[in-house]
């Protein structure tokens, strides 16, 4: 029997919402922990990734469920700051303090769970991946099974190590990584853990030793525990980082243009356009941070209407695929590669050029001039090469 066997079926959104109506819940949220495995110094809940930090990310998802309240279990001193983030949901929230372990925690969560909420979601709050789909599905298992724990097959294979001796080796089909949230009928886990004692790892553990069966529910793969430093660089998914590169070769039958801007010199770029090489890099960066195709997709050579085309005018129509894929630009780096001609005066007006195309400030495009030390066909003065970066921010 595979692992994904044992998972209960759950029904789709619209009959999860008639199942939940007018059955009050709530979400406790646990954020006391210290987080020491990232190596911040500080509560990892309040890392901040552009607009978002770990736990207002938690938060906003139980905010956009079908939960009915929340409760916080922070670390003392640390409640403010709770505060702030909670002032803006839409639904109540109270703040309680946690204990020295998780287990601590929720007792004292549980105890300030509102007296009407008939199901209970318990959530790491270093879970901010965690989707308001995936705390409904919680909520409906709960309520149709009495208790609900998210998890989903192993992907990497497990081995069992006691004292540097192998002890065994399941096969991977036959394990599973649980997640949260766990989610409980209100009247059995109060029991639960108000009869069991001791320290756990999660909340199903001291359902089942006292006595109860909860049902496994399939979770998310990207609904990860934030645990170490290289966890949170994937907190924000608002910003999208994107790289390009073209190189094109002189020709003396054609006027050099970089950047929109026309550079006075005996040689012009060879190519279907105007053969603006760094123009090209920067509209391949921008649309390889949107996930789109490149600009030899979008403006093939083979097509005449774009023989000689200014690639200003392109970068334009780039910047409107951007703008309708659900992106902004916030900052655009290039690296000119060329022997000659010298870059440094004009690099300036280049700047602006670029900034006043895409509506962006002048600090927000960096551009940068090198040579490759007489290497290749850049050195051998052939030709001129351009790399770029481009940071996108998703707007919808």
């Amino acid at each position: 029997m595979k692992s994904s066997d044992n998972f209960a079926e759950i029904p789709g959104d619209i009959e999860v919402a008639q199942r939940l109506k007018g059955i009050n819940s709530c979400a406790v949220i646990l954020c006391a922990g210290l987080g020491l495995r990232t190596g911040l110094g500080y509560n990892k809940m309040f890392y901040r990734s552009g607009e978002t930090d770990v736990i207002t990310k938690t938060l906003t998802a139980f905010d956009e469920s079908l939960v009915s309240s929340l409760v916080i279990a922070c670390a003392s001193g640390e409640e403010e700051e709770i505060k702030k983030r909670t002032a803006v949901l839409s639904k109540p929230a109270i703040i309680c303090f946690g204990g020295q372990t998780r287990t601590d925690s929720v007792r004292s969560a549980l105890k300030a769970v509102p007296v009407d909420a008939e199901i209970v979601a318990i959530h790491d709050g270093a879970r901010p991946f965690v989707t308001p789909s995936l705390i409904n599905r919680s909520l409906y298992a709960a309520a149709e099974f009495g208790g609900a724990v998210a998890a989903v097959p192993s992907v990497d294979t497990i081995r069992i190590y006691q004292d540097a001796k192998l002890i065994s080796s399941p096969l991977k089909a036959d394990t599973i990584n649980i997640q949260t949230p766990q989610t409980f009928r209100r009247s059995e886990i109060v029991s639960a853990y108000s009869r069991i004692s001791g320290s756990y790892d999660d909340d199903a553990a001291v359902y089942i030793k006292a006595g109860f069966s909860p049902v496994l529910i399939m979770g998310e793969y990207k609904n990860k525990k934030i645990t170490t430093k290289e966890d949170l660089m994937s907190l924000s998914d608002n910003y999208k980082i994107g790289t390009g590169f073209d190189v094109h070769r002189f020709t003396t039958s054609r006027k050099l243009v970089l950047g929109g801007v026309e550079i006075p010199f005996d040689k012009g770029l060879l190519g279907h356009s105007d053969a603006d090489v760094l123009t090209h890099a920067i509209m391949d960066a921008l649309l390889s941070a949107a996930g789109l195709p490149d600009i030899g997709v979008l403006f093939p050579d083979t097509n005449p209407a774009y023989e000689g085309i200014s690639s200003m005018k392109l970068l334009a129509s780039v910047k409107e695929t951007i703008i309708a894929a659900g992106y902004e630009v916030q900052s655009i780096s290039g690296v000119i590669m060329a022997e000659k001609p010298k870059m440094a005066p004009i690099i300036p007006k280049i700047r602006q050029s670029l900034a006043n195309l895409l509506e962006i400030e002048t600090e927000a495009v960096n551009i940068s001039a090198t040579t490759t030390e007489k290497l290749g066909i850049i050195g051998n003065e052939q030709g001129i090469a351009s790399s770029a970066v481009a940071l996108l921010k998703k707007t919808i």
